[in-house]
C-alpha cells in the first residue's frame, strides 16, 4: 500500500502522551544506553501524496533513567540546554518507499547546527480511539553522527576505544491525531 496517498488530506498533531522520540548510543563499546525526550510537540500536513512535518523537542526533558547522566547531557559538554533549549526538525520532502513505508527528508537542528537527515517510517495502522479521534501510527529510525551537531565530548577507555559512540540512532514511535475541523456557529 502507498502510505502517503492513502492518508486523508489535512492537518495532524503528534499526540506526545502516546508517542516517543528516543535515541540509543553505544556506551563503553560493550552496551547501549537508551533515552528519550519527554517533552515535544509536532504537527504534519498531508496533501497531494506528500507530508510536511515539524517537530520541536525540549532538550531539558531528556531522560536516560539516570539523573546524573541526564544532567551531563544537558550541560555544555553535550546539548548545552541553557543556551540551546530546543531541537527542531522541519521536513523538506516526503515520498512513499514501498509497502507501508515512506521516507521523510528534512533539516534537524541541534545547538544551532542544521543538517539534512533522512528518516524511514513504517505505517503501523489507523484506529478510532474511544474519544472519536482518528489515530495514525508510524515508527521510524534514522542515524546521525553526533559530532556533526557539535556534540563532541568523549573519553578514552583504558582498554582502548571510546566511552560514547559517534553514531546515534534516533527512534520515532508516533501516534498522530487528525485535526478536527472547527465548528462554525
Amino acid at each position: 500500500m502507498s502510505v502517503l496517498s492513502t492518508l486523508p488530506a489535512g492537518d495532524f498533531t503528534i499526540d506526545s502522551s502516546h508517542s516517543r522520540i528516543g535515541f540509543s548510543a553505544r556506551h563503553a563499546m560493550v552496551t547501549k544506553v537508551r533515552g528519550s525526550f519527554n517533552d515535544f510537540t509536532g504537527s504534519a500536513t498531508v496533501a497531494d501524496s506528500a507530508a510536511i512535518i515539524n517537530v520541536e523537542i525540549n532538550v531539558a526533558s531528556i531522560d536516560t533513567r539516570s539523573v546524573d547522566r541526564d544532567g551531563h547531557l544537558q550541560s555544555a559538554d553535550f546539548f548545552d540546554a541553557a543556551n540551546f533549549p530546543k531541537i527542531t526538525f522541519v521536513s523538506t520532502s516526503s515520498e512513499d518507499s514501498g509497502a507501508d513505508k515512506f521516507i521523510v527528508e528534512g533539516n534537524l537542528t541541534i545547538k544551532d547546527v542544521t543538517k539534512a537527515i533522512t528518516i524511514e517510517f513504517e505505517y503501523s495502522g489507523t484506529a478510532t480511539d474511544p474519544y472519536g479521534n482518528a489515530r495514525f501510527g508510524f515508527e521510524g529510525v534514522a542515524e546521525i553522527n553526533r559530532k556533526d551537531f557539535g556534540l563532541v565530548y568523549n573519553a578514552a577507555l583504558e582498554t582502548g576505544g571510546i566511552l560514547i559512540s559517534e553514531v546515534i540512532k534516533l527512534e520515532f514511535e508516533i501516534s498522530a491525531i487528525s485535526a478536527v475541523p472547527a465548528v462554525s456557529a
